[in-house]
């Protein structure tokens, strides 16, 4: 990997050129954040992100990368995407948050 690799901004890995990767708007485009900061994300992180929180809680609470690494479920995600390797893809641990 070269220094032209981007960075998860969630997990921190690298995203290989080969791995699905998705823009987040740190501020729900629903919520007023269209046109507002985004971050460069593995697609697997992104899934997870949207899995856990509803876009009110995103755009409440949220809106930052600390905050979203901070939040239990995907301080745990983290810990556990950050073992596999930088091109990992499968489907989101757990189903959608409850209500």
């Amino acid at each position: 990997m070269n220094s032209e690799t981007p960075i998860c901004a969630l997990c921190g890995r690298p995203i290989p050129p080969e791995a699905p990767q998705s823009l987040h708007h740190l501020v729900p485009k629903l919520k007023g954040g269209k046109g507002g900061p985004t971050v460069l994300l593995h697609h697997i992180c992104h899934k997870e992100i949207h899995a856990t929180l509803s876009e009110a809680e995103l755009a409440r609470a949220y809106n930052t990368v600390e905050t979203l690494r901070a939040h239990p479920r995907l301080s745990r995600f983290i810990g556990w995407v950050r073992k596999r390797p930088p091109g990992f893809n499968s489907r989101s641990k757990g189903g959608r948050r409850k209500r």
